[in-house]
């Protein structure tokens, strides 16, 4: 018991002291997740409305592409992404390959997914009556989608946060194509895995614990909004 309360407590030290290769870790996982989960939104949102709103060929399957992509292994989904950034893949030659963009990418594959299966759930199983009222406003298909989005704000709320603890958590993806770079692509969970590998076990508990703080804070946040509405 005394080795985890020392580890416990050097890694308070380690967080409090603000160690350089910790806050860059964390500055790294917070700047990728942000960037690709407001893309994933940009992206899904649209998508998963058209998918879930309209009728037509192939939704079936394009449908259960989707919901079979949110079960993809990361480390698939990791190599799928450097077989095409690679200097010998298709997008070798714009150097994404360990690089901040290539965990943007990354995790934006990752996020995608969830954010249309979710969404477009949410649109299908939306109130009938509640979509003949909206369109009798004969508003403009972008107005609409966006007063849709209003209308079901708290259940997205919880789809993003799902999608959000979805990339920040992973490893696979950041692994492989960020490269876990010290400084430059290392990630609070690919930092987590090489420091305790490396015996440096307060290292990885420092690290955890951001981790841990920022899944309460989502879900904090989530319970506020949804109390206060």
């Amino acid at each position: 018991m005394d080795y985890i309360f020392n580890a416990f407590k050097e890694a308070l030290n380690l967080l409090f002291n603000a160690d350089e290769s910790v806050i860059s870790a964390i500055k790294t996982t917070l700047l990728s997740s942000n960037i690709s989960i407001i893309l994933a939104l940009m992206v899904g949102f649209p998508l998963g409305f058209c998918l879930g709103f309209f009728n037509f060929r192939l939704k079936s399957s394009l449908k259960l592409f989707v919901n079979t992509s949110l079960s993809f292994p990361t480390v698939a989904v990791g190599l799928i992404i450097y077989a095409f950034i690679s200097s010998r893949g298709p997008l070798g030659e714009f150097g994404l390959l360990f690089t901040i963009k290539a965990l943007i990418l990354g995790q934006f594959v990752l996020a995608l997914p969830i954010v249309i299966a979710l969404f477009s759930n949410l649109i299908e199983n939306m109130d009938k009556k509640h979509f003949l009222l909206i369109k009798s406003f004969h508003l403009s298909a972008f107005k609409l989608v966006l007063t849709i989005i209003y209308e079901l704000r708290f259940a997205l709320i919880s789809i993003i946060a799902l999608a959000y603890g979805r990339i920040v958590a992973e490893v696979g993806v950041a692994m492989i194509v960020g490269g876990n770079i010290k400084y430059h692509t290392r990630t609070i969970t690919t930092a987590i895995s090489l420091e305790t590998n490396k015996g440096e076990f307060e290292r990885g508990i420092a690290l955890a614990l951001v981790l841990i703080s920022i899944a309460f804070v989502l879900n904090f946040l989530i319970h506020s909004l949804k109390r206060n509405r």
